[in-house]
């Protein structure tokens, strides 16, 4: 939930956040009618009557998409992630993946990772990634993801499997 002080009237209301339709910047007020922008009480501040408040743009989330770095053993490549699970690996045909990544990479398994894309509560989109249980593991930033972990893709994150590289962005 965010306050909402009117300029107008300085009524005070509570609206959930995660409610607001994409884009809006103002709404009427219930009590004046007039137009006033949605606000955010900052972080660390009590929710009281004299708390100040900041415009609110609401964030637009979309679905991320992976873009393979081209090298000597692999074409640039792009792949938008939708709602789901996605397995990803090197394209053959006894692959399972369903986002096959065209490479001569042998260090690359054919189901390298999994990639789940799910709706968070303010209607945007969390990835979350996961090693495969591949043979040749997965770099996550630079870091081994373990067996079992999951973590939340970021805009520009680099993710390594085999030789080939990856970038995740929204």
């Amino acid at each position: 939930m965010i306050s909402i002080k009117c300029p107008h009237c300085q009524v005070g209301l509570k609206v959930d956040e995660g409610k607001l339709p994409l884009g809006i910047t103002s709404f009427k007020c219930p009590n004046c009618k007039n137009a006033i922008p949605v606000s955010l009480v900052t972080a660390g501040q009590h929710n009281s009557d004299d708390a100040e408040t900041v415009l609110v743009h609401p964030v637009v989330q979309h679905m991320g998409r992976l873009t393979v770095l081209p090298d000597a053993n692999t074409p640039e490549q792009h792949f938008p992630l939708v709602e789901g699970e996605h397995i990803i690996g090197r394209k053959s045909s006894a692959s399972g993946a369903d986002i096959k990544i065209e490479t001569a990479d042998r260090s690359m398994s054919r189901e390298h990772i999994r990639i789940e894309v799910k709706k968070d509560e303010h209607g945007g989109y969390k990835h979350f990634l996961s090693d495969n249980n591949s043979k040749n593991h997965t770099l996550y930033n630079s870091n081994y993801l373990e067996t079992g972990e999951k973590v939340v893709l970021n805009d520009n994150d680099e993710i390594i499997i085999g030789h080939t590289i990856l970038r995740f962005n929204y």
